[in-house]
């Protein structure tokens, strides 16, 4: 159900080559500071997300050299383990999925922590470290107008329960059988729909239908800039439909170990302060209103008083 941002992903034929692999540089009064170069993928949420990395890093004495917009996960993730890259930030059930794919070591769950310990487990030979998950995910999420909740009292998915039956649920035409989708409102929140439009995953086609009340309630990723640009309100996935797709830091042991603790701290806490809201902020920010992803995270940076 997840677009190709995070789950799927196009394989690349061609191999882009990375380079700046992390050194041993020094700096700043707290002691060692290694050299660290930090990777994304090709979509403006992971250069933002890049870029707080970055900035909090180099406003404490680290030398910073940035490899974004490289590709897709195939390409991005090998990078990382090869010490071509130091640091990204990660999606924790896609990862998993990612790097695990038999599920010998485990499978996602609902659960941010007990999916980012598994996670853990499965980085382990590769001698990566996921840091802190944030709050903020990037998965499926189910939206509704600001009107219709203000209408019919909606905050969370359970509240549609009185009010599923005479609503439409607007999504991805596979969305009827998909565990994520209709078929996992249906088990997990009990809830029934009058009817379903099949639409797009996530895309311009069910803004459109909400926009023009076509559907009251539509399928839209988390993180998507439209839920902000349109007011749209993002219910609360309160009985945990959906597995746990924070977004965390991931780092190599190799760098983690030539530092003094500032590098974990200083990333650790970008994920503490970093919320739904203020990620789909940022989101709209750089992809509806055009401005500058390093300018937007640098303005968040000094906004939570992280950065000078």
């Amino acid at each position: 159900m997840k677009s190709g941002r995070t789950i799927l992903g196009v394989l690349f034929a061609a191999v882009i080559a990375v380079t700046g692999c992390g050194g041993a540089g020094t700096g700043g009064a707290g002691g060692a500071r290694p050299d660290v170069t930090i990777g994304s993928t090709n979509f403006y949420e992971q250069v933002t997300l890049g870029e707080l990395y970055a900035q909090i890093l180099e406003d404490n004495g680290y030398k910073i050299t940035r490899k974004f917009n490289l590709g897709n996960r195939e390409i991005v993730q090998p990078a990382l383990e090869s010490g071509q890259i130091d640091l990204d930030a990660e999606y924790l059930a896609t990862l998993l999925a990612f790097v695990d794919k038999d599920g010998k070591i485990g499978k996602p769950t609902t659960d941010k922590k007990e999916t980012a310990a598994t996670l853990q487990k499965a980085l382990e030979a590769k001698q990566l470290t996921v840091l802190d998950p944030a709050d903020a995910t990037d998965q499926n999420g189910f939206v509704v107008t600001k009107e219709t909740a203000s209408a019919k009292s909606l905050k969370k998915i359970s509240d549609l329960a009185p009010v599923a039956s005479g609503m439409i649920l607007g999504g991805p035409a596979e969305c009827p059988q998909r565990p994520f989708c209709a078929l996992g409102l249906k088990n997990v929140y009990g809830l029934t729909f009058k009817d379903f439009k099949p639409l797009d995953a996530g895309g311009p086609l069910t803004v459109a239908a909400l926009e023009g009340k076509q559907i009251d309630v539509g399928l839209l990723f988390t993180s998507d800039p439209s839920i902000v640009a349109k007011s749209f309100v993002l219910l609360d996935d309160d009985k945990h439909l959906q597995l746990a797709d924070n977004i965390a830091p991931v780092v190599r042991n190799a760098v983690l170990q030539k530092d003094d603790g500032t590098l974990k701290r200083l990333l650790n806490s970008i994920s503490a302060k970093l919320s739904q809201a203020e990620l789909n902020g940022m989101n709209k920010q750089v992809a509806v209103d055009k401005m500058d992803g390093k300018a937007v995270a640098t303005a968040w940076l000094k906004k939570q008083g992280l950065i000078k």
